[in-house]
This record gives C-alpha cells, sequence and structure tokens, in this order.
C-alpha cells in the first residue's frame, strides 16, 4: 500500500531540516519512541543504520532505519524495517513562499506476514492516521517547541 501525506511547516527550510536531522529530536514528535540506537554507518548518511525502540503500552516494537538517500535539504529517504512490516519512505522538503516548507512523504508498507497483510486490507486508514500524526507532531516542534516526550 503506498500513500502520500503532506504538511506545510512555518519555518525556513533550514531550521526544518536542523530538527529533522537530528536523533535526539525523535523522541520529541514520534510518539512511543523510548530509545536510539546507533548501530552502522555514519548517522542520517547513505546506508547507516539506527534501531529505534518503540513502546505501545505492553506492545514493543524495535525498528530499524536504513538510509537510502540523504540530500538535504531537499531529500531524505529511509527503510524501516520491523516484524511483519518493511516501509518505505520518501521524504522531500521544499522551500515555498514566506519561509514556509513544504514536506511531502510518500510511505509505501510492504507487509511481510500475513497479519499485516489483512490490517493493511482492513484498515488502511490506520497507517496513514500514524504518519499524519508524526508530521504534525513534527510541525508542532518545529513552529511552537512543543514536545510530546514526557520526562521521567
Amino acid at each position: 500500500m503506498q500513500y502520500t501525506t503532506e504538511i506545510l511547516i512555518n519555518k525556513p527550510i533550514s531550521e526544518v531540516i536542523k530538527k529533522f536531522n537530528s536523533a535526539d529530536n525523535l523522541k520529541h514528535w514520534q510518539e512511543g519512541l523510548v530509545s536510539t540506537e546507533h548501530i552502522s554507518g555514519i548517522p542520517n548518511e547513505l546506508g547507516a543504520k539506527m534501531k529505534l525502540n518503540f513502546s505501545f503500552g505492553k506492545r514493543k516494537m524495535e525498528i530499524i532505519e536504513t538510509v537510502t538517500k540523504q540530500d538535504f535539504p531537499n531529500e531524505f529517504h529511509a527503510t524501516y524495517a520491523t516484524k511483519g512490516v518493511r516501509n518505505i519512505q520518501e521524504n522531500y522538503f521544499k522551500a515555498t513562499e514566506n519561509n514556509i516548507t513544504q514536506w511531502t512523504s510518500i510511505t509505501d508498507c510492504q507487509p511481510t506476514s500475513f497479519k499485516i497483510s489483512l490490517m493493511l486490507f482492513l484498515i488502511p486508514s490506520a497507517f496513514k492516521k500514524q504518519t499524519k500524526t508524526y508530521m504534525t507532531n513534527f510541525k508542532k516542534f518545529v513552529e511552537q517547541g512543543i514536545s510530546i516526550h514526557k520526562a521521567n
């Protein structure tokens, strides 16, 4: 299943990319993120790998991010693999008038298990909603400094 999500961020592209290109900032906009661990390569460069650990109540998830293209400030592409699904994500950033940045994300969800295949078929909107939520959280973090991170 492939879908496109777009959002306008009321900040210059340089500021958007600076915040997007930092693993330390992920906790501020990716709900459920518990920790990140650099695995290999130069962070956010072609071929780099990072482990992202998420917790959604009792459900734990480990995702491996592999950078497949990095051409800041214009593009950042990565593959996210976890049990049951592989997401290929292409992120495009474009400076528009009045220091506004357009972020377009093209996501291709590829199920690797029957359970995820069924979920994609029955409730594709859940995957689209998750992407939109993350993008909206990022917009709030960049524009207003609002973080979803709860300090322990």
